[in-house]
């Protein structure tokens, strides 16, 4: 089965946002993942509410909302309100977890949750059933085009059994890193979704380089 591509708009040009979203409208894409950062929880800072309002207005694919953000409870509504279809909240940022993730399920999102590289997915075993997809950063969280981190694949795994033992619908999505060297072994350890950024934005056709991504199969 084809991966789930989620292309990030943190790499897109800025200066035409509107010319990238109605791209990749036009592409095999499944998601735009929108990533939100605050400058605490992560030490850059890309946009908010009204950036993510304006995407909304052109994209005719669900936005995949990623919080990188301190408090982020505080936001799960105005995100929604905003045009979020999936809000992930990152387990560090969470210390009432099961509430985060109810409260985005009442607003009517499909509630995910991020976790970052050094994070054990064990810490997810109680709630794995309440979580609709799990945001694992395959680099540490903030900027765009770092060096993917090897150890993803046994995370992933891990992470699959954790769901199958629980018999939990969870996808799972990796962030960063990710091109079409790895994306076949990515998928092959039990990755859903795949979120690219600058693998695809800064090639010279987005539009194929989605199409290849979507068609990559296990190994």
């Amino acid at each position: 089965m084809s991966p789930l591509i989620a292309p990030s708009i943190l790499a897109a040009d800025f200066a035409n946002l509107q010319s990238e979203v109605e791209m990749l409208n036009t592409s095999q894409a499944d998601f735009i993942h929108v990533d939100i950062m605050d400058g605490v929880f992560v030490p850059n800072i890309s946009f908010g509410i009204p950036v993510t309002q304006a995407i909304k207005k052109h994209a005719k694919k669900p936005l995949d909302v990623h919080l990188m953000i301190v408090e982020p409870d505080r936001y799960l509504e105005a995100f929604r309100d905003a045009g979020a279809d999936i809000i992930s909240v990152h387990y560090e940022a969470c210390p009432h977890l099961h509430r985060s993730l109810q409260a985005i399920k009442a607003l009517g999102a499909k509630a995910g949750v991020a976790i970052n590289p050094h994070t054990p997915i064990e810490h997810l075993k109680e709630v794995i059933q309440d979580i609709g997809l799990v945001c694992m950063m395959s680099v540490n969280p903030g900027f765009g085009g770092q060096k993917f981190i090897e150890n993803t694949y046994d995370k992933i795994s891990r992470l699959k059994d954790l769901i199958l033992s629980k018999g939990a619908t969870t996808k799972i999505e990796i962030d960063g890193g990710v091109n079409i060297q790895n994306a076949p072994k990515l998928v092959t350890a039990g990755a859903d979704v795949l979120v690219a950024g600058s693998f695809v934005f800064n090639s010279p056709d987005p539009v194929a380089t989605i199409s290849e991504l979507k068609s990559i199969r296990m190994v």
